[in-house]
């Protein structure tokens, strides 16, 4: 099936199986890469993105449910967010990998609330797992950007 969407800013048009999920398409068709896959059950995050400015897993959205939508992924960023650098200036990632799900989790966040509080960062974060156990120092990167805002 075609279907057509925006992904970071740009018109595309995919012919999609109907069993085919969003992570998938931006990887493999795309070339996308930044979004990860690796639990491919929604259980770790990694794969995170944004649809029309809310975070989702991309493995669990299947393609044709983005037609006429908005997807954002960590690609968007040619230049450093303001969230990239409060990453590096807080040392909140070590191996990397879960990275660009807890940044595009946090962008969600931000996009609908400009002031979070804590308790609100940390629920953003939730259903994102970072396996070298960064989580004080991305929660640290939130509140610099929050507190910069």
């Amino acid at each position: 099936m075609q279907i057509a969407l925006e992904i970071n800013g740009a018109d595309r048009s995919l012919d999609v199986e109907p069993r085919r999920t969003l992570i998938d398409c931006l990887r493999h068709d795309l070339g996308l890469t930044g979004a990860k896959k690796a639990c491919d059950m929604g259980n770790c995050g990694t794969c995170t993105v944004l649809l029309d400015d809310a975070p989702v897993y991309a493995c669990l959205v299947l393609a044709l449910d983005c037609a006429g939508r908005k997807v954002t992924t960590i690609e968007n960023f040619s230049a450093p967010s303001a969230l990239q650098r409060a990453f590096i200036a807080e040392d909140a990632f070590q191996c990397g990998f879960c990275t660009p799900g807890q940044i595009m989790a946090l962008e969600g966040l931000f996009r609908c609330t400009r002031n979070p509080s804590d308790d609100e960062i940390v629920r953003a974060l939730s259903g994102n797992l970072c396996r070298c156990g960064a989580y004080r120092n991305i929660v640290r990167a939130a509140r610099r950007v929050r507190d910069q805002g």
